[in-house]
């Protein structure tokens, strides 16, 4: 058993094609499945069942995925330590941005990082905060940037801001001649969600404290984009709530029909997180300096009141 072969494994359970994982493992289709088959006659099982299209993993495969998991994860370790005892900043980064973060932060911090750290090769992926946490604890990616706090021990979050909640309200609403919002002001079946999967969704639905009253709605939205909010806002269809980072490339005629709330300021909190057993330190040191070094000068808010982005329960 090498550890080639369980990487070769980890490939075909992914991908459940062996074309598809050789070609992202880098070695030729036989080759691949020839050492598959190898391990196989060693363990004198079978871990795929290659007659089910697409292949699919056996019984006993599965077990053997998720330890091959924790092998190849250790394995790969060794690197980070000798990379860690020399000091030295460079190599893949893989790093996950949920959907609501990374348009408006990545273009604040990307560049500076770039230019400072040229020996990193940053891999960046968007990704919810689910698929986060779960490819953090397979190995898949090395740290995250997410909404927290998220209440999973094997997580470690460090803190990067506090990002406030903004109210964008059309003149044909209730609140638009409000100099500043009042959280007893919102209405849940009058502002405008993102779908289902996103945290933001969650942080709105935790602020106001109930969920939206289905029998009330006279139609249903689905929508990833703040932009499609506030359009059907303009529209008269209910009023929104934005992230303070989306809101600074609005043009001014939409910002003059944001509104900003009484003290203190509901807000989300945004982390950089990682697995508890994460060695590549200098970079998770170096991605959050960069961020904080930015974010200064952009989000300077105090007394605010962090909303939690786990999912709302009644």
């Amino acid at each position: 058993m090498t550890i080639s072969q369980l990487k070769y494994v980890l490939a075909v359970a992914k991908y459940q094609n062996f074309t598809t994982a050789s070609e992202n493992c880098f070695v030729t289709q036989p080759t691949l499945s020839m050492q598959i088959q190898k391990l196989e006659d060693e363990l004198d099982v079978k871990i795929f069942n290659r007659k089910k299209k697409p292949i699919q993993l056996t019984d006993i495969g599965e077990k053997i995925v998720e330890q091959a998991k924790t092998i190849v994860n250790e394995s790969q370790r060794i690197n980070d330590i000798v990379e860690q005892q020399k000091g030295f900043i460079g190599g893949d980064f893989k790093i996950g941005i949920i959907p609501t973060i990374m348009p408006t932060l990545l273009p604040l911090f990307l560049k500076t990082f770039l230019k400072k750290y040229p020996k990193v090769n940053l891999i960046i992926e968007e990704l919810t905060t689910e698929e986060i946490i779960k490819k953090l604890k397979d190995g898949y990616i090395d740290a995250a940037i997410a909404a927290t706090p998220l209440e999973d021990v094997a997580i470690k979050e460090r803190v990067l801001f506090y990002e406030p909640f903004v109210g964008y309200v059309s003149d044909k609403h209730r609140l638009f001649n409000n100099k500043l919002l009042k959280v007893s002001d919102l209405e849940i079946d009058d502002i405008l969600l993102l779908d289902d999967g996103h945290c933001f969704k969650d942080n709105i639905l935790n602020l106001c404290g109930s969920i939206s009253n289905d029998d009330k709605a006279t139609f249903s939205l689905r929508s990833g984009s703040f932009n499609t909010l506030i359009k059907l806002s303009k529209e008269g269809l209910g009023m929104t709530l934005l992230p303070f980072l989306q809101t600074l490339d609005l043009s001014d005629n939409d910002k003059k029909h944001l509104r900003d709330f009484e003290k203190p300021v509901p807000a989300r909190e945004v982390s950089l997180i990682y697995h508890k057993s994460q060695l590549k330190m200098q970079l998770i040191e170096a991605i959050k300096s960069t961020i904080d070094s930015v974010i200064r000068g952009v989000i300077a808010f105090s007394d605010v009141k962090i909303i939690s982005p786990l999912h709302y329960k009644k």
